[in-house]
């Protein structure tokens, strides 16, 4: 049975060789013609900023009479070096179709960029500029609003597999997501998620993404500013945040039919959560902490994406096993090891997989 990545990567692939343009939105919201905002570069008329770091695309903040407009052009060859990356900008323009027509039936999607036109053809996706920046502080609010607009996407069927600081824009009240190139639609009544099968890789879902794309990198920064108990402070919050927004999801899962496997697999993190809540939190801590740094590791390089910072969590790998190699045994963060767990093997295979990642930093 193919996978449902690989009848996406099918099906996308097929659609760019076709070479059919795939719209939305409508080019008369643009600020100007297509072709014209298409051949737009960093210092042009009304270019006020031009943001490169990003790998798919650049945007480019453009004002016209008085108005704000984000312009993100694709780059000729997606730095992220896999399928997922080749395909990326076409999704993104799937993924946004999809928003708007929920949106359109049903509301909602607060947290979520809208999108005043986009092609494939042109390159472009034109949406309004939002002023604000990325999240330097994780606070309740900014928790709430997230994990408000990650159980939505689920709801509707959307997994968004990236959270990245780099994808979450903040103006002060509301937190947006606005890149949806590696969001992917699932089953949620029957699926955990779009990897696989759909039902067998039940370690990937909304806090686990968010926690491993974002929050533990951030965690990590606050532990060498504020020391462990500012952050298993900043953890329980989290996780208090998380509980009640899973206790919500599976309710209306529940509702609308989902399967006892999708039940069952909510109710075993929810239990997990709620005994860690009332006294195992540093267990927790360090198997969520050694789960995160190691996903997070491995998505940067199978992507050939790595950033000083995929070298600082390595380095947070290498010092957790120097330092508490038994609490991860005993907790069982090692327990998905690919080899042994023992502290001599483990410090030599991260070492090499930290030689990779120097090996494999991106310049956008």
């Amino acid at each position: 049975m193919p996978t449902l990545d690989s009848l996406r990567h099918q099906a996308q692939l097929a659609f760019i060789a076709s070479g059919q343009d795939f719209e939305l939105g409508h080019p008369g919201l643009c600020p100007r013609n297509p072709t014209q905002l298409a051949a737009l570069v960093p210092g042009d008329d009304g270019v006020l900023a031009t943001l490169s770091s990003g790998l798919t695309a650049w945007v480019h903040h453009l004002e016209q009479g008085g108005v704000g407009y984000a312009i993100k052009k694709a780059r000729s060859q997606c730095l992220v070096q896999n399928l997922d990356g080749q395909t990326s900008f076409l999704n993104e323009l799937q993924r946004r179709r999809d928003i708007a027509e929920i949106q359109a039936r049903h509301g909602g999607f607060a947290g979520m960029v809208p999108t005043l036109y986009g092609s494939l053809a042109h390159g472009i996706i034109v949406s309004p500029w939002i002023e604000g920046g990325t999240v330097q502080q994780w606070d309740e609010r900014k928790l709430l609003q997230l994990f408000d607009s990650g159980a939505e996407l689920v709801r509707h069927g959307l997994f968004e597999w990236d959270y990245c600081p780099g994808n979450l824009l903040d103006d002060g009240r509301q937190l947006w997501l606005f890149d949806f190139g590696y969001m992917y639609r699932f089953d949620p009544l029957r699926q955990f998620n779009s990897a696989g099968m759909g039902n067998d890789v039940p370690q990937h879902h909304l806090a686990e993404r968010f926690e491993t794309r974002n929050y533990f990198a951030w965690l990590l920064q606050l532990e060498q500013a504020q020391g462990q108990d500012a952050t298993l402070a900043a953890f329980r919050l989290e996780k208090e945040i998380a509980l009640e927004c899973y206790l919500r999801l599976r309710a209306d899962l529940n509702a609308a039919g989902a399967t006892l496997d999708v039940r069952d697999w909510l109710d075993g993190i929810i239990k997990h959560w709620r005994q860690a809540l009332k006294g195992e939190l540093e267990a927790l801590y360090w198997q969520e902490g050694w789960r995160s740094h190691r996903l997070d590791l491995d998505d940067d390089l199978r992507g050939q994406t790595c950033t000083p910072r995929t070298l600082a969590r390595c380095d947070w790998l290498l010092d957790a096993v120097a330092q508490h190699h038994d609490t991860l045994r005993a907790c069982g963060a090692l327990a998905d090891e690919t080899v042994s767990s023992d502290r001599r093997t483990l410090l030599a295979h991260y070492r090499q997989l930290r030689e990779q990642a120097e090996g494999f930093q991106v310049t956008t």
